[in-house]
């Protein structure tokens, strides 16, 4: 029997972050949404692999598999084909190019990425700083800040910051409201990156009326009232030439685009 919701199954002998990283990115470019991700990760024995098997051949789907350990990689190989369900091997090519490439041979234990190293730890606490200093919650955070993202609400800053946060990046983020002016922390010198996200009236409208059915308000709110999105645009602009800050468009652009761009200019 076929699930009625298409599933991707996310397998690896440690926490499968690689592999649902990859299949997010290759659903996002279809157009149905509704794609389920079930993830089981620290499989340790071939029996794992074999109950994983017998739920998809009940449900429907196919897996994406990061695993380290050669034997289980061919039991996942070898009873996918058995079992006629098509699992991708994500990190396997790759190994294997590596070792027929370099002469080297991966470390036997899986999830390295995960070591609790000084990166690990850095990641922990720039997510922290996101968090505390998110949407100008204290202004004293953008002077400790790596980057500093600011623009009218709607434009992405909380999850561009913690995209950031998860990069290693300290990132705090401050909302350009109607007839405000910078806090003083924005335009005493330092070296944080200033980062001004701006959007186009007609996206950002459409942004914040979604916004507002969301919440269950009236679309009559001047929040989405295209005249006070242009005002509120324009006095944004102003603000970032004074700050004389890179400019980023967001209309069109994913957060890892952003985010790159971003990364690029540090």
């Amino acid at each position: 029997m076929t699930s009625q919701q298409p599933i991707i199954y996310i397998c690896s002998d440690a926490v499968g972050e690689t592999a649902e990283a990859v299949a997010k990115a290759t659903a996002r470019q279809f157009s149905s949404n509704d794609v389920k991700l079930k993830r089981y990760g620290h499989i340790q024995s071939e029996e794992d692999i074999q109950e994983i098997l017998a739920e998809v051949v009940s449900t429907g789907g196919f897996i994406a598999y990061t695993l380290v350990q050669p034997h289980l990689r061919e039991k996942m190989k070898q009873e996918s084909i058995v079992n006629g369900i098509r699992a991708v091997d994500v990190m396997g090519p790759m190994m294997q190019a590596y070792i027929d490439t370099f002469n080297d041979s991966p470390k036997p234990e899986p999830g390295q990425r995960q070591v609790l190293d000084e990166e690990y730890f850095k990641r922990i606490e720039a997510v922290e700083f996101a968090v505390k200093y998110d949407d100008g919650k204290d202004v004293r955070g953008l002077l400790k800040a790596q980057v500093v993202l600011i623009g009218v609400s709607r434009t992405s800053k909380t999850p561009l910051s913690i995209f950031l946060a998860h990069k290693g990046i300290k990132t705090a983020n401050f909302p350009i409201l109607p007839d405000s002016k910078p806090p003083l922390e924005l335009t005493a010198s330092g070296n944080q990156l200033i980062i001004g996200l701006t959007i186009d009236p007609d996206h950002l409208l459409k942004v914040r009326t979604e916004r507002l059915k969301a919440l269950g308000l009236p679309n009559e709110a001047s929040y989405a009232s295209i005249e006070q999105i242009k005002k509120e645009i324009q006095n944004a602009d102003q603000i970032m030439k004074r700050l004389q800050c890179p400019v980023i468009n967001v209309s069109d652009k994913s957060i890892e685009e952003t985010a790159g761009i971003i990364i690029g200019l540090m």
